[in-house]
């Protein structure tokens, strides 16, 4: 088979391929290529050394059997049959749930999250997003610090394994979208630097070297990372990607890499026939995220919405510290500015940030499923010191309350696993480092962060410690009863509605009609005849809807409809949705 390999400054490059040695010829028809034939077939362990430094990963591994440290692997990705046609899901109309191999299940592995898809169908969602699968050192961590972009983690099951998840979710209908990390590799276990210049010091991110995107050779870094991008979609028949934080790839090219990304992958779709579509994480609170090209974007389809998310965090959790405090002044207020302009900051001033942030959103231009909501993600109960949910703190109608908002505002809904039975387990910060150096230094730095505000080094939990892991893990005997059985009814109930209701999926975030009081803690909003209540405060509430004679589509607590007056009487931390036709 073919080998090859970019090591542009390279004397010489040699493939050592089952105990074989063979040099590496240059490419003659592409600058700082290598190239060479050796027999090799499916599950052959090769690897490439540069000049006279030792035998390294292949930067485009498709299979790391030992880490990311070890020899890469071939993957003959014809091998597998695929039992499921599939003409693909696109973005609109969908509910998503963000998932996490390694702690979606005790064994955590693809497999055993493969057994419990049939969960998410009686739910109602129509996409998993899964947590980073790229390799990274250890059996046990979030993902975000993944090498080799084109292989799967040996402990979650490999390739194989990948192909076999993916395909029993799409004989359920589900499509399936991953979490990539572009912005940064490693430390551990990056050997990138040793075959080209990948990294660039004109840029930093908090997590390690910025990939170069911008500078000498970065055409050659631009292609790796959509190669990579392109392969999952192709190989592993995913739906779509979910990229890691894109306001930390650092581009200042007239075209810009995530532009040129989402072109490939439209092309792609197009050659397949199948809806392909990428989701950004952006902290950028820029609107040409999600513009489409023809119109000057960048063209992503869609992006995740923290500011949906604090001023929904504030509005239940009175929390106001740090970012969270540009949204507590008002929260109600804020929510509401969110329902209808999408952005919370579109040019406003952050304390958090001293400066004004972001630009307003054309809402006659761009669609609202282009933007995700979500009440909790890894990021937002993951960072906190102790992994808490908002079931550890908020009554089981608040909770509702919460779902209520995700599920029938404008924007694509987004859930975290066992967010929708109010799980009791944590989801913390968790690693599993094999160098002891940075083991360490992650665990400081880890209480280090959190001791500015007031938190004792022993009650951060250590990420090291294989109990953090354990203790995120789901507790799947929860939902079957109580409160949970309960709270998983009422998640159900709505994503059902959802799917019944055309004007819950109105992608106008311009026809949305919000009115709150934020003394009385209420929050009532309209999306086409659907008309939707939460009541935040401990104490019943009388809501002015102007709506007589309303029906009550869905209602946490028994509730009377509308009076003559059109006015609602909701219980306290209750929710209520409701029809006029």
């Amino acid at each position: 088979m073919q080998f090859e390999v970019w090591a542009p400054g390279a004397a010489r490059v040699t493939l050592h391929c089952e105990g074989a040695e063979r040099a590496l010829a240059r490419d003659p028809e592409r600058a700082g290529w290598w190239t060479g034939e050796a027999e090799a077939g499916d599950g052959a362990r090769y690897g490439f050394a540069v000049d006279e430094g030792p035998v390294l990963p292949d930067p485009r591994s498709r299979r790391q059997p030992d880490g990311p440290d070890g020899p890469s692997a071939v993957v003959d990705q014809g091998r597998y049959g695929w039992r499921a046609p599939w003409a693909g899901r696109g973005l609109p109309g969908a509910v998503l749930y963000e998932l996490h191999v390694g702690t979606y299940t005790r064994e955590g592995t693809l497999d055993a999250a493969a057994e419990r898809l049939g969960h998410l169908v009686e739910l109602g969602i129509t996409h998993v997003e899964l947590m980073p699968l790229c390799p990274f050192p250890g059996r046990h961590g979030w993902g975000y610090e993944g090498v080799s972009l084109w292989a799967v983690h040996e402990p979650y099951g490999g390739p194989e394994a990948l192909k076999r998840f993916v395909d029993r979710a799409h004989e359920l209908g589900l499509g399936v979208v991953l979490d990539v990390v572009h912005n940064h590799l490693g430390p551990s276990g990056n050997h990138l630097p040793a075959f080209g210049p990948y990294f660039t010091d004109s840029y930093h991110t908090p997590w390690g070297a910025a990939v170069s995107l911008d500078a000498p050779g970065s055409d050659e870094v631009r292609a790796y990372l959509t190669g990579s991008a392109l392969a999952w979609l192709r190989d592993y028949r995913l739906d779509g990607l979910r990229l890691d934080a894109v306001h930390a790839l650092h581009d200042s090219r007239a075209l810009h890499f995530l532009e040129e990304l989402s072109a490939a992958v439209d092309a792609l779709a197009d050659e397949t026939g199948r809806p392909l579509f990428l989701i950004a994480e952006s902290d950028l609170g820029d609107p040409r995220v999600v513009t489409p090209r023809a119109d000057h974007g960048l063209g992503l389809h869609a992006q995740w919405n923290d500011d949906f998310h604090h001023a929904l965090h504030t509005a239940l959790t009175g929390e106001s510290q740090g970012y969270y405090g540009d949204f507590a002044r008002a929260p109600l207020a804020a929510l509401a500015k969110t329902l209808t302009n999408g952005f919370f900051h579109d040019g406003t001033y952050s304390t958090f940030r001293g400066r004004t942030h972001g630009r307003p959103l054309d809402r006659t231009r761009i669609s609202a499923h282009r933007l995700l909501g979500y009440a909790q993600t890894h990021d937002q109960i993951g960072n906190r010191a102790l992994g808490d949910r908002l079931s550890a703190s908020l009554s089981p109608g608040l909770l509702a309350c919460a779902a209520t908002l995700v599920l029938t505002a404008p924007f694509t809904p987004m859930l975290f696993m066992g967010e929708e039975w109010g799980a009791g387990t944590p989801w913390q910060f968790f690693t599993d480092h094999t160098d002891p150096g940075l083991a360490e230094a992650v665990r400081n730095g880890r209480r280090r962060e959190f001791a500015a505000h007031g938190w004792a080094a022993e009650e951060v939990p250590d990420p090291q410690d294989p109990a953090t892991r354990d203790r995120s893990c789901l507790d799947w005997s929860e939902p079957a009863g109580g409160t949970h059985a309960r709270l998983l009814a009422w998640y159900r109930e709505l994503i059902a509605l959802r799917r019944a209701q055309p004007d819950l999926t109105d992608p106008d975030l311009a026809g949305v009609k919000v009115a709150h009081d934020e003394d009385g803690r209420w929050l009532a909003f309209r999306r086409g005849d659907v008309r939707v209540a939460v009541n935040l405060g401990a104490e019943p509430a009388r809501i002015p809807l102007g709506l007589p004679g309303a029906r009550v589509l869905a209602a946490w607590d028994p509730v009377e409809p509308p009076d003559a007056e059109g006015a609602l009487r909701l219980p306290g931390e209750s929710c209520v949705v409701l029809t006029q036709a």
